[in-house]
């Protein structure tokens, strides 16, 4: 059965993702990246998409883009269907739709100077000519905290994570694009520059006005960030609903797995104890039912039985789970 419940705030999302599948073959085997995912976004909110490295969160990010095909299901951008455009119709929509990449410093090409790199994405969607494209650089360079004087005619290695992730916002931007997949933006920076990205990423939001899907697997991070959070698990949804609800009140028990995890700053604080059992599965072979029962207390025949669907537990909270630790309404 197909999970039909977008849980969204809007009637009208900016961003709805259909029943999305990706898989991937593999020496004779197929990885189960993003198994019938549904969700949704409204204009000017951020989701947070939060989940274990390997759950297919970056997969799904890429699948909106259209970066990767889906074997099935769709992704509607303002009324358009991504899925279905090819060609020079996709190229004109991903002006509208840009990604930062995970890796700041590696998503940069090491022979370019940062002013060319920054540009490129102009020259590909044919904007201006060499004096706007300048133009358009230096100010929004300017508009992530570095000096165009001083950065243009440099090349990545110079630079450190925090400055080239901020290079890597700028190149998003510049096509003054209205949905931004942020692919775990700060994971691969220092805590004290963190901060900085995640400020920086608020103040671009409210100046260009974006609509943002955060992907990470700090929970911190993402509280921080999101208006809503949407939690996946070995390639499924578990989980979505507004942020402080969510952390506050978890419904479905890998939530609160993820939940207990986030560390206090309090050397006198012992951290839970983790309630789950085991490793999780390998995509190639995920388990029948509810992926997370081989490693939930609360697993029973039922769970590998039958496969979840999202339900509403709470006002705009859902769950995927048999036995949420919210009680429906």
């Amino acid at each position: 059965m197909k999970q039909d419940v977008r849980p969204s705030p809007s009637r009208d999302p900016f961003l709805s993702v259909q029943n999305l599948v990706v898989e991937y073959a593999v020496g004779g085997k197929t990885i189960h990246a993003v198994s019938d995912v549904s969700l949704e976004v409204a204009r000017g909110e951020t989701l947070g998409l939060v989940g274990e490295s390997g759950c297919g969160k970056s997969t799904l990010g890429r699948a909106v883009l259209q970066l990767r095909r889906a074997e099935s299901g769709r992704v509607l951008f303002d009324g358009h269907d991504l899925t279905a455009m090819r060609g020079d119709a996709l190229r004109k929509m991903r002006q509208r739709v840009q990604l930062i990449f995970q890796d700041p410093i590696a998503s940069l090409n090491p022979r370019r100077r940062i002013g060319d790199i920054v540009a490129e994405p102009l020259v590909i969607a044919g904007v201006g000519d060499a004096g706007k494209r300048q133009e358009l650089v230096r100010e929004v360079l300017s508009a992530v905290g570095l000096d165009p004087s001083l950065v243009m005619g440099r090349l990545a290695h110079e630079f450190s994570g925090g400055q080239c992730q901020r290079i890597c916002i700028a190149r998003a931007l510049v096509l003054n694009p209205e949905f931004v997949i942020c692919d775990e933006p700060v994971s691969a920076l220092d805590v004290s520059i963190r901060a900085q990205i995640l400020n920086l990423l608020e103040d671009m939001k409210a100046r260009f006005g974006l609509t943002l899907l955060f992907i990470a697997h700090d929970l911190a991070v993402v509280k921080a960030v999101s208006d809503r959070v949407a939690v996946m698990y070995l390639g499924r949804l578990c989980e979505v609903g507004p942020s402080g609800q969510v952390f506050a009140h978890p419904a479905h028990p890998y939530t609160a797995l993820l939940i207990e995890a986030i560390p206090v700053p309090d050397p006198d604080v012992r951290p839970a104890e983790s309630v789950a059992v085991g490793e999780p599965p390998s995509p190639m072979s995920p388990p029948s039912g509810c992926r997370f029962r081989t490693r939930c207390p609360r697993a029973d025949q039922r769970c590998s039985d039958e496969v979840p669907e999202l339900r509403e537990v709470a006002p705009g909270q859902f769950a995927a789970c048999h036995h949420p630790l919210i009680a429906a309404g």
